[in-house]
């Protein structure tokens, strides 16, 4: 992960309460954090044991569902 400029916003016994990111450090951690949730679909997907089929399979699967 790259380095963020962050700025804290403080209460006033300063304690932490927020944080600001510049929006292209804010859309960096959107990126990651979508990557993130992509990885962990696929290691739960993994760790199923379900049985794996190929993608055009599924996906004609599926359109005959909907029929």
């Amino acid at each position: 992960m790259s380095i963020l400029s962050e700025q804290f916003i403080i209460d006033d016994k300063g304690n932490r309460t927020g944080v600001i990111f510049s929006i292209e450090d804010y859309e960096k951690l959107l990126k990651e954090f979508e990557e993130l949730e992509c990885i962990r679909a696929y290691d739960a997907a993994k760790a199923s044991g379900d049985e794996v089929i190929p993608l055009d399979q599924a996906l004609r699967e599926i359109e005959e569902a909907r029929k």
